[in-house]
C-alpha cells in the first residue's frame, strides 16, 4: 500500500464510485439508443414501384 504524503490528494472511492455511475449510465444509454434506431423503418426506393430497369 503506498503511503501519501500530507499534502497529496487522491481520488479515493468516492471518485471509483462516479466513475463507475457514469459508466453504468452510459452503457443503459447506449443499450436505450440502439433499442430506438432499431424501431426506425426507413423506406425503400423501390417498394412499391415498377421496376424501370427491365425495358
Amino acid at each position: 500500500m503506498t503511503v501519501l504524503a500530507a499534502g497529496d490528494v487522491s481520488p479515493g472511492v468516492l471518485g471509483f464510485i462516479v466513475v463507475a455511475l457514469l459508466g453504468v449510465a452510459l452503457y443503459l444509454l447506449i443499450k436505450s439508443m440502439n433499442k430506438q434506431i432499431s424501431k426506425i423503418q426507413v423506406p425503400h426506393a423501390h417498394e412499391g414501384e415498377p421496376d424501370k430497369k427491365a425495358d
